[in-house]
């Protein structure tokens, strides 16, 4: 346990005897050990000791350099230089060591065992300005004096290892010495030898002070306003590289504004160019952005989705139209729209655009003209429904489905379907009425759930769903890509006379070269248009071509067939052989029967993920 030598009292470690001499005995006392000067404070003793009695401690340095080479025979210096920011707390500290020695023996100190004279004089009251500013300084072995600013341009390795020396010099105290150390427990002879043991400790705290701050000596220098690191170096405050001299200093840091303003130029350039590419790449998606939205109306315009209005707008456009052309007077516009008003109100087409009796005039030209077919199939009897002013270019779709049912109606078996053929508005109607109860729920919300007042085009999904709605056993059959040479659909051909040909064959062993079935028109469906099937050829040499009823063919047109001198002309422009046929893809609906309640609620169950059966 750490005892003090001076009171004999016992502390628990050495920081609390270091803190005891501080304050019970450094503290209370401070006697020059020149003179009989006390009861002063540390500043003013130093200040005593540094200006009085300067001449008697060089006598002293050079008395304990003799006396310390004896010992020390690797080391002629007995004093180590010391940094300028370290002398006036070694001169404190050496000043109270000697203090308490001279309190603790005889007042005084000795050298060689002889006592050093007192000069009596006493310490006179100066301010702080008069405090030497000169570097201080250094005895050497030789008595003399050097400047400490000389000292420094030694390296820190030297330095370090003069105070490993030291250090080592120093470790085995003299025990019958008088003097011990304030910061540790060795006790010195020679209070000279006591200030060189006093100076490696405040070395070493100096070092650890300059690792844990990282600024060391140039953080001094530096906040005198003239950042040097000494009286011959000079420190960047930017960068802390020591100059030589203030010039050189001066330059180093004009590098440092040249490049500070050559790296804000660069950054701004690299601003600019990345402000211009924003500005591109948001041009570019506005431009995008434009592009999409102008496709997507057009596309809504083509399928009739773009709430311009449905039918009956269409149609009252297109009669204004012609009014302000000369092609209709007033009066004829406002008849032809009261009727079209009243037809759409009944929900029944008006017949206008209907042309009937053309499957019986057609089966009368075949009997007549049949040199170059070798049998021809016919479906039943089916009205022809032309597009009007107010669906052409969107209508295809409905007018077909007006065919299919004018045929379905003269079949006794599909009774569920509507009385008479629908208008356009009212068919439009029927496939909401479909959706509702279940079918094709994709298709539904491909339109939005609504058809009515807009020109939205339909296909053979909403065929079938109308059909099965109606307990109409249907089937979608997709021919999704060409089968033949030249991009034909030879297996649609194929497909369509199986279809025609299978019901009338039963039971006879040679099919007649003319045969009109009591099967309806097959439901024919292609890009961008739709027509229907009403018959196919079988020429001699075994080509197939179909009988198509076009929507686009007006009634006059049609009317054509009923007539023996122009029928053949028409039958002309209703055939369709393979090489006309070369759309990427074809659908059709037949028409096969009618469901139960069962079947009916199966279908459209399914119809939820409908599939068509594809070919090939």
């Amino acid at each position: 346990m750490p005892v003090c030598d001076i009171c004999c009292e016992e502390f628990l470690s050495e920081a609390d005897l270091k803190t005891h001499l501080l304050l019970s005995h450094l503290e209370n006392e401070m006697a020059c050990p020149f003179c009989s000067l006390s009861g002063v404070s540390y500043d003013e003793l130093s200040f005593h000791i540094n200006t009085t009695h300067i001449e008697n401690d060089c006598q002293v340095v050079n008395a304990t350099a003799s006396d310390s080479s004896q010992r020390t025979s690797s080391d002629n210096t007995l004093l180590s230089p010391i940094h300028e920011i370290n002398s006036v707390r070694t001169s404190e500290t050496c000043i109270r060591a000697v203090s308490q020695a001279s309190t603790h023996s005889l007042g005084r100190c000795q050298v060689n065992g002889a006592p050093t004279p007192n000069t009596g004089a006493t310490l006179s009251k100066v301010t702080s300005s008069k405090v030497n500013s000169s570097p201080p300084a250094a005895a050497t072995a030789s008595g003399a004096f050097k400047p400490l600013s000389n000292c420094h341009e030694k390296s820190w390795e030297g330095e370090h290892r003069h105070r490993k020396s030291k250090q080592m010099r120093l470790s085995s105290p003299n025990k019958e010495g008088h003097f011990p150390c304030p910061m540790c427990s060795v006790v010195f002879s020679d209070c000279f030898i006591l200030q060189e043991h006093v100076e490696s400790h405040l070395q070493d705290q100096d070092m650890a002070e300059g690792a844990v701050s990282g600024l060391g000596i140039s953080t001094v220098a530096c906040s005198r306003g003239n950042y040097r690191l000494d009286s011959t170096r000079y420190l960047c405050p930017l960068c802390s590289l020591s100059c030589s001299d203030s010039g050189s200093l001066q330059e180093h840091v004009d590098l440092h504004m040249e490049y500070d303003s050559t790296s804000t130029a660069g950054n701004a350039d690299l601003n600019l160019a990345r402000r211009l590419q924003e500005e591109e790449e948001r041009k570019w998606k506005e431009a995008e952005t434009k592009r999409e939205s102008e496709e997507f109306k057009k596309l809504q315009r083509q399928f009739g989705l773009d709430c311009s209005g449905g039918y009956l707008k269409q149609m009252e456009r297109n009669m204004e139209r012609a009014v302000s052309r000369g092609q209709m007077v007033p009066a004829e516009f406002h008849r032809k729209k009261a009727e079209m008003r009243e037809s759409l109100a009944s929900g029944m087409e008006d017949g206008r655009s209907k042309t009937s009796g053309l499957m019986a005039a057609l089966y009368r030209h075949y009997q007549r003209e049949v040199s170059d077919c070798a049998h021809v199939w016919l479906c039943a009897e089916t009205d022809h429904f032309s597009s009007s002013e107010g669906d052409k270019g969107w209508g295809c779709g409905y007018r077909n489905f007006q065919m299919l049912l004018s045929s379905l109606h003269k079949m006794e078996q599909y009774n569920l379907l509507p009385e008479a053929v629908p208008s356009i508005p009212r068919v439009q109607a029927i496939i909401e009425e479909a959706w509702r109860q279940g079918a094709d729920p994709q298709g539904a919300s491909h339109f939005n759930n609504r058809l009515q007042g807009t020109r939205a085009w339909i296909g053979a999904t909403e065929i079938y769903a109308v059909l099965t709605s109606h307990s109409v056993k249907a089937r979608i059959v997709d021919f999704h890509k060409p089968t033949g040479p030249g991009d034909t659909h030879p297996r649609l051909l194929e497909w369509i006379k199986l279809y025609f040909s299978h019901s009338s064959s039963r039971g006879a062993r040679l099919p007649p070269r003319i045969m009109q079935t009591s099967l309806p028109p097959v439901y024919l469906q292609h890009q961008g248009h739709s027509r229907s099937i009403v018959g196919v050829e079988q020429k001699a040499n075994g080509t197939l071509c179909l009988l198509l009823f076009d929507p686009s063919f007006a009634p006059g047109e049609m009317r054509r067939v009923l007539s023996q001198d122009t029928a053949a002309a028409m039958v002309r422009r209703m055939r369709k052989f393979p090489g006309a046929l070369k759309h990427r893809q074809y659908q059709v609906v037949a028409v096969e029967g009618e469901l139960t309640a069962e079947e009916k609620q199966s279908r459209i169950l399914n119809s939820r993920t409908l599939c068509a059966e594809k070919i090939p």
